[in-house]
């Protein structure tokens, strides 16, 4: 059966500890919840509201129960945080998992996991249709590596108002959730404009929450 989010084709690869990608780590439960999350302050660590869900009670687990290891790889990690407390989108409703424009957020950890590598930056402005993008995250298929779309585009946007959301062509599926939508910002930078939330059921397209409706200060 075909995973959703990947379409007929898969373009995924597996990507080396390199940058951008040592920002992003798995995002864990004690639960056995598994998501990807991006660095992006020494302490604090960007992902999807969702991923935070206990899945027999409808609730937000406990932040304490909350693992991030940067840098996971085959069973390896570069640093590792547990969080003491989580910022989810307002509004945003753990019992229906939505509404999804409210679907991201904030762990805020024990202790500094950075150790040399740069947080990756917000962009709040939103770039224009077209704009080469990269989502790479832990994924259902190979949740012990980042696969990553290294290839694809920003379609442009869905929805009005504070509902918006950006709508992507790039592959990826369950796990993937909270990885970091990067933006080109010229040969060899990347930035996230926003963060994955949901993927088509049959095709190369996903949705991600705009980094412009996060708080400005994480």
């Amino acid at each position: 059966m075909r995973l959703p989010g990947l379409g007929s084709s898969d373009p995924r690869q597996a990507v080396a500890a390199a940058v951008p990608w040592r920002a992003l780590g798995r995002v864990q439960t004690e639960l056995g919840g598994r998501c990807t999350g991006a660095l992006i302050a020494p302490r604090t660590v960007l992902t999807a509201a969702h991923c935070l869900v206990a899945p027999r009670t409808g609730r937000f687990v406990q932040p304490q129960s909350v693992h991030f290891l940067r840098g996971y790889h085959l069973g390896r990690w570069e640093a590792a945080g547990r969080a003491v407390r989580l910022q989810t989108g307002p509004g945003f409703d753990p019992a229906r998992r939505g509404p999804p424009e409210a679907d991201w957020a904030l762990l805020t950890l024990d202790q500094d996991v950075a150790e040399g590598v740069r947080p990756l930056f917000l962009q709040r402005r939103l770039p224009p249709p077209g704009t080469p993008l990269m989502l790479g995250g832990y994924q259902q298929d190979r949740p012990e590596l980042i696969l990553a779309d290294r290839d694809c585009h920003l379609l442009g946007l869905a929805g009005h108002g504070a509902a918006r959301l950006l709508v992507h062509d790039c592959a990826g599926t369950r796990g993937a959730s909270g990885a970091p939508v990067l933006a080109q910002e010229a040969p060899g930078v990347w930035s996230v404009i926003g963060i994955a939330v949901a993927g088509a059921k049959d095709a190369a397209r996903g949705l991600a929450v705009p980094t412009a409706a996060l708080p400005e200060a994480p």
